[in-house]
């Protein structure tokens, strides 16, 4: 048991790549971090540049859970403020629960930042809503079975069904298998924009549709790091306007008019 005034960790949600991205409180703190345990395969390195000179750095990129949780232990008990700073937002596919729940069992204190997900600066580069009135009002967030499992319930066949605005991670890799088991629910001609490296300097975008795209990702050549979103809400759609901005609309800050 380790007492809980003797330091603490903090997660931090670097952002999905762009250092502009980190939020305001994930810079505050990493600029009074002792030590930073960082996913290095990933998070920008010149996020980095926000910490203190001479505090040690330490990339997890070739370590264990176990490996970071002693890290992290070490600096608690020298009362150290440890930072764990993981790409995009870390509450997603930043497997951040095997790492707090040792914490809580050791009366280590710690708390999480939250960040820009990938998904989110993927969505701002193609300028698109996913949530638009009278196409989708449900985002799927998910990823293909690979080496990590997938509920069979969860699986893309099953998901595609809903025909609901999706942004599917972590399996560009596969893109064939991806369109197979997505053309189960949706049409062949269903919009589909693939972003490599969302936010970053060397980011890259292809758009097509579930008959198209294979072939199209292929040569340009993106095989990771990729979001891929798919539905209706990436085609054109004008004159659409959400409720609450509608001038015959009533809500609780303005009283609708007839027009």
């Amino acid at each position: 048991m380790v007492e809980n005034n003797k330091g603490q960790v903090i997660f931090i949600g670097a952002g999905p790549g762009d250092p502009e991205l980190l939020t305001l409180k994930g810079k505050r703190i990493l600029e009074t971090a002792d030590r930073v345990i960082y996913a290095g395969s990933l998070v920008n390195p010149e996020i980095l540049n926000y910490c203190r000179d001479g505090i040690p750095l330490y990339d997890s990129a070739g370590l264990t859970l176990e490996d970071t949780l002693r890290l992290m232990v070490e600096g608690v008990e020298q009362g150290e403020t440890v930072v764990r700073l993981h790409t995009g937002d870390p509450s997603v596919y930043g497997a951040i629960q095997e790492q707090m729940e040792p914490l809580e069992e050791r009366g280590i204190t710690y708390s999480v930042i939250p960040g820009v997900s990938s998904v989110f600066a993927a969505a701002a580069s193609v300028k698109k809503e996913f949530t638009l009135p009278e196409v989708s009002q449900t985002v799927i967030l998910t990823r293909l079975a690979g080496r990590t499992p997938v509920p069979e319930r969860e699986s893309l066949s099953e998901l595609a069904k809903h025909q609901a605005s999706m942004a599917i991670f972590l399996s560009v890799q596969d893109m064939g298998r991806v369109v197979q088991e997505l053309l189960t629910g949706y049409a062949p001609e269903t919009p589909v924009a693939v972003v490599y490296r969302a936010s970053w300097e060397d980011e890259q975008k292809v758009f097509g549709t579930l008959a198209t795209i294979e072939e199209k990702v292929k040569q340009a050549g993106i095989r990771k790091q990729a979001q891929i979103l798919v539905g209706d809400f990436l085609n054109p759609h004008e004159g659409l306007r959400s409720k609450l901005y509608d001038p015959e609309f009533t809500h609780e800050y303005r009283m609708g008019q007839k027009v």
